[in-house]
């Protein structure tokens, strides 16, 4: 009876297992018919080509998906289209494909007027700068004539449009065809470059910068003005000692000229993407040195905060409109933001208003940059 009964369960389990091994083998076989027929299906075909999202069970938390590199989030949008060039340009840009994209969609046509001082402008300079820098390597020279200049410019602005880049992309970054070409600078021929500059100082000086340190130390900034400052002075004209005051310009534009010259021989000492690299870091320590922003007269500011604040309410108005129109001009780094914040408070001052109408009126960073958190808050208190 014992024995039985012990069969009985016994019997009892085995069969709950065989249960479960053919609930088992019929959702995997449920799963695997589901992923060879998800093509299938018109619906699902399209969700099919986000494969690389998440999927989100609906009834548990979704997780956070966190890809290894995030492609740019302009990268869909861009429109790209066969570009119309002359051939007349002997600048490689095929060698050159990838950095060329980064531009364009630096650049990118809606968002370029505002990100033109930020980034759009410094990158485009850095991609003229290494397209020039890179065909020296074949050429032997460091700029172009002024005919080539025109032609490359073209193929330069057209290429970039045809992948999404603003079509005024020249005007908006003030870039002409006589930047690609020597300018007042004497010396383009490498040869004549490597034996008048110290190139291995050169090198050690800009082969990796450090985007803060570089800004503050300006290790490779003394190199390159020291290396155009050495081949501006072989023009004749500037050994003359007639007229030693009224030359002083001169060599000044020469000077930021050749700085030009420099930056190309660099960019023909390392690939197009450490090269990028080297020319954004200094062209960073540049844009943050001052405020890009243009203000306007301040009549209305000075109307409504004047008499020492007698209504509060409509100086804060003004001080809101006058600071959003600031806003609408460009996009400004941090940096940018506390030297445009000093800025417009000597100007305020100027205009009698000696009230702290930053605080009064709740104005802070992020309302010159949106990328100031709210410590920007506290500290532009201490800039009035």
């Amino acid at each position: 009876m014992i024995q039985r009964v012990f069969f009985k369960k016994k019997k009892k389990k085995l069969t709950m297992s065989c249960l479960k091994f053919s609930i088992l083998v019929l959702c995997l076989h449920v799963s695997c018919s589901g992923a060879l027929d998800y093509r299938k299906d018109p619906v699902l075909t399209i969700r099919q080509e986000d494969s690389m999202l998440p999927m989100i069970s609906p009834t548990a938390a979704p997780k956070p998906f966190l890809p290894l590199l995030a492609p740019s989030p302009l990268a869909p949008f861009t429109n790209i289209t066969v570009p119309k060039i002359s051939g007349q340009c002997m600048l490689n840009f095929t060698a050159s494909e990838s950095l060329m994209s980064m531009t364009a969609i630096d650049c990118w046509s809606v968002f370029a007027p505002l990100l033109a001082n930020v980034i759009c402008c410094p990158q485009l300079e850095a991609t003229i700068t290494i397209l020039i820098g890179q065909s020296s390597k074949y050429t032997n020279v460091l700029a172009l004539n002024g005919t080539a200049a025109k032609y490359c410019l073209s193929d330069i602005k057209q290429i970039l449009v045809s992948q999404g880049a603003n079509d005024t992309l020249a005007q908006i970054c003030s870039v002409r065809s006589t930047d690609l070409t020597d300018a007042s600078c004497p010396i383009i021929d490498v040869t004549e470059f490597e034996e008048t500059v110290d190139t291995s100082k050169l090198v050690a000086a800009c082969e990796k910068i450090d985007p803060v340190k570089e800004c503050c130390a300006q290790t490779c900034q003394n190199a390159i003005l020291e290396a155009a400052t050495r081949i501006a002075s072989k023009t004749s004209d500037l050994l003359s000692t007639d007229g030693g005051h009224a030359v002083l310009p001169d060599h000044i534009s020469r000077v930021n000229d050749c700085k030009n010259i420099v930056l190309r021989w660099l960019a023909s000492k390392f690939n197009p993407s450490n090269a990028k690299e080297v020319l954004r870091g200094l062209s960073n320590c540049k844009i943050n040195k001052v405020c890009p922003l243009v203000f306007p007269n301040m009549k209305h500011v000075a109307l409504g905060c004047g008499d020492e604040i007698s209504n509060q309410t409509a100086c804060c108005t003004a001080m809101d409109s006058y600071v959003s129109h600031l806003q609408k001009q460009s996009f400004i780094t941090n940096l940018q933001a506390l030297d445009c914040a000093a800025s417009l408070g000597m100007k305020l001052r100027k205009s009698n208003i000696t009230k702290d109408v930053y605080s009064l009126c709740h104005i802070s960073l992020k309302d010159f940059s949106l990328q100031v958190g709210s410590q920007g808050k506290n500290f532009i208190s201490f800039l009035l």
